[in-house]
């Protein structure tokens, strides 16, 4: 098992040798100052470094002395509450914006600067999917320009996930120069919160150096309805075996659990609540799919996640679109409006019965308009169309000044998505919402960018970035963790592992390439191979994308059948992006090695015993798209007959029900005891073992090791 060294520097060291070659202002290095202060490193471009008390500060607003604002020996809270005293109401709306950068391969500055300069906004998300270097020197840009204008407010700039395999538009990015790990599910499948640890660490790390602090991610929901398409950026099915895998995730990317430093990347833990389970699947980007829906009287279990990230003192929580349909508390049916609009979901539960005080930031559009040709859409036709992308479900029929005051009312500090601040503007001339709690909002958002040690040094040095961003450490422990997820769930005759020596290989979705490298001949004909791996993508299959089963009319799932037909021995390598039906893959082949986004290095590694599969299934395997049909959206793992459990898994090298193999690497899970295989192969199971590493041991480790 792979585990590095911590020698790599952290966030807020990354721009210190940067520093030094700004165009104005040297960098002050950290040394001991006078009482309890600590002089921290100071990153500008335009604005003066002014010395008081033998200490060094940023002249953002260009007065000549200190305003409390920029003095970092104050709170964070005090430092934010004499900013936004300074502000108007057109400024203090900017900040409650969450925009959009634009641009292939650079950022577009002709559309960034009006909305910085005269809109205000000063949070953004980058979906720019280009090498780390690049990125780091176009947030320095951005970060210089933000630094010209009045008060000299830094960006703060957010992403969706960029370290797994899937790319789906609006929801994950290329990983490019970013270190690989499986989709989230397939952490899932590791079962290990100190792996998924790790990877929140390397995550931040490779966030701060390219100059990214906050991350919309993880996706606290529970895959409870098997056709849901957002089910690969969940950990899992039950509440109490994701609970603690968000944590670890939150721990990792803030760099502990106890809120944001200066070494953090914030995380906004999404999407509260029941995302997961949606009304026959349905996705809730569109009008059709705005119900979640709670048939088992499970709600309190997808809750159950969240207790990770408030453990962990998550900085962000963003609320799904969904309506919770006729949901029910206390008798009583909660309002039929969507999580953002919610002040039960935002107010009683979230920030009353749960505490949470930190940023809660809406999901994208949720105040937009959607015209009738919106209300119409269905997949696989985009839900973004002329009109934007727009999610207004259950305010419809409100102004957009009304709406945004609906958002910012329950309990929404940014409105994600957005760059039309003059709507909050509107909202507070109308009385639709008080200067008050616009303040509130506007002074959460930049509490957490003081934290984050912004107001001292934005800037990041595009040659650590391209150290630390993908770095061979950081992929040795991608690899591990890719390796690790594989689910072995067919073996028959002990196929796998199968020695590469003079094995000529027929392969769909697999390059040549790496073939070539674990050691076997690629051939283009299944009837000329010793050996056929096909890997298999999720069919969505249906009107509605929704269905799970293979139709056998899809290309991998032909060229499987062709393997299959030639009498060559068959691995499938299906995806399991969701809870496939794979009673046709199993007909098809000799061995099944499921996978959630794996490199094909690492599932060669596998195929050829260099490596062993260790995961075990996140979700149970139904049998049939009728038993997916009548199970209860939000019980997890329901269906009748399943064709696999939750938690199966087998491992090589063992005889039946012997416990762990050689790939037991599992960590404990809540459904307890081992499973049972059945069929006559030679299966041996995997059984789960316990007492995964804690996440505050590890971080303490790793303090120690600096």
């Amino acid at each position: 098992m792979v585990r590095r060294r911590v020698t790599l520097r952290a966030a807020g060291g990354l721009a210190a040798a940067f520093t030094a070659t700004l165009a104005v202002g040297a960098a002050v290095p950290a040394s001991a100052a006078p009482g309890d202060a600590a002089q921290p490193v100071l990153g500008t471009r335009t604005a003066d470094i002014i010395t008081v008390d033998g200490l060094q500060f940023r002249d953002l607003d260009g007065s000549g002395d200190l305003t409390p604002y920029e003095d970092w020996r104050l709170s964070a809270s005090e430092r934010a509450a004499d900013l936004v005293s300074r502000l108007d109401l057109e400024q203090k709306a900017g900040l409650l914006m969450h925009a959009s950068l634009t641009g292939q391969g650079t950022y577009d500055l002709g559309a960034f600067t009006p909305l910085l300069a005269d809109r205000h906004i000063t949070t953004y998300i980058s979906r720019l999917g280009v090498d780390a270097v690049t990125l780091a020197e176009q947030h320095n840009q951005l970060q210089e320009l933000a630094e010209s204008q009045p008060f000299g407010i830094p960006l703060l700039i957010s992403t969706d996930p960029r370290s797994g395999f899937t790319i789906t538009e609006g929801q994950t990015v290329s990983n490019g120069d970013f270190t690989p790990f499986p989709d989230a599910i397939g952490m899932g499948a590791v079962n290990d919160p100190a792996l998924t640890l790790e990877m929140g660490d390397i995550i931040r790390e490779e966030y701060a150096a390219v100059g990214i602090r906050e991350a919309l991610s993880p996706q606290a929901d529970i895959a409870t309805e098997p056709r849901w398409t957002r089910i690969n950026g969940t950990f899992g099915s039950v509440g109490a075996d994701v609970e603690p895998q968000v944590a670890a995730y939150v721990q990792g990317l803030q760099g502990g659990s106890d809120g944001l430093t200066t070494d953090s990347v914030a995380t906004v833990v999404k999407h509260w609540v029941g995302y997961g389970a949606q009304q026959n699947g349905y996705d809730s980007h569109y009008y059709y799919g705005r119900y979640a829906v709670f048939p088992g009287g499970n709600f309190q279990e997808h809750i159950t996640p969240y207790l990770g990230a408030f453990s962990s003192n998550a900085a962000g929580i963003m609320p799904t679109y969904s309506i919770l349909k006729d949901l029910q508390v206390d008798g009583q049916t909660i309002e039929q409006v969507g999580a953002g609009h919610n002040e039960y979901l935002l107010q009683d539960l979230l920030k009353g019965q749960y505490g949470f005080d930190g940023v809660i930031t809406s999901d994208w559009g949720i105040a937009n308009d959607c015209p009738q040709e919106c209300l119409d859409r269905r997949p696989p036709a985009s839900f973004v169309g002329p009109w934007g992308a727009g999610m207004p479900w259950g305010v419809e029929d409100l102004t957009l000044p009304e709406r945004y005051a609906s958002a910012v009312n329950a309990g929404v500090d940014i409105i994600g998505g957005s760059d039309q601040p003059q709507n909050i503007v509107d909202a507070v001339d109308l009385g639709y919402l008080s200067l008050d709690r616009v303040t509130q909002a506007a002074a959460s958002v930049l509490t957490q960018k003081f934290q984050l040690g912004l107001f001292e040094n934005p800037y990041v040095d595009p040659a650590v970035a391209d150290q630390v961003v993908g770095s061979d450490e950081h992929r040795a422990v991608g690899l591990e963790a890719q390796q690790r997820s594989l689910t072995l769930l067919s073996n028959d005759s002990s196929l796998l592992p199968v020695a590469p020596a003079a094995q000529r290989v027929y392969a769909y979705g697999i390059q040549a390439s790496a073939l070539e490298a674990a050691g076997f001949t690629a051939v283009d004909d299944p009837a000329s191979a010793d050996l056929a791996i096909v890997r298999l993508t999720d069919p969505r299959g249906g009107d509605d994308l929704t269905d799970l089963d293979f139709t056998g009319a899809e290309e991998d799932f032909s060229a499987l059948a062709a393997a299959h037909a030639a009498g060559v021995p068959t691995i499938a390598v299906p995806q399991l992006s969701r809870p496939l039906v794979l009673g046709a893959v199993l007909e098809q082949s000799d061995a099944v090695l499921a996978s959630y986004g794996v490199s094909d290095e690492a599932l060669l590694s596998v195929i050829t015993g260099a490596a062993s599969p260790a995961g075990t299934l996140p979700f149970e395997l139904p049998s049939s798209m009728e038993a997916v049909a009548a199970q209860l959206a939000d019980v997890p793992n329901d269906s009748a007959d399943p064709l696999f459990p939750y938690r199966f898994g087998l491992a090589y090298g063992a005889d039946p029900g012997a416990g762990a193999g050689a790939g037991a690497a599992g960590a404990g899970s809540a459904s307890g005891g081992s499973l049972a295989a059945t069929g006559g192969a030679p299966w041996a199971l995997l059984a789960l073992a316990a007492g995964a590493v804690a996440a505050g041991a590890f971080l303490r480790r790793r303090r120690a090791a600096r």
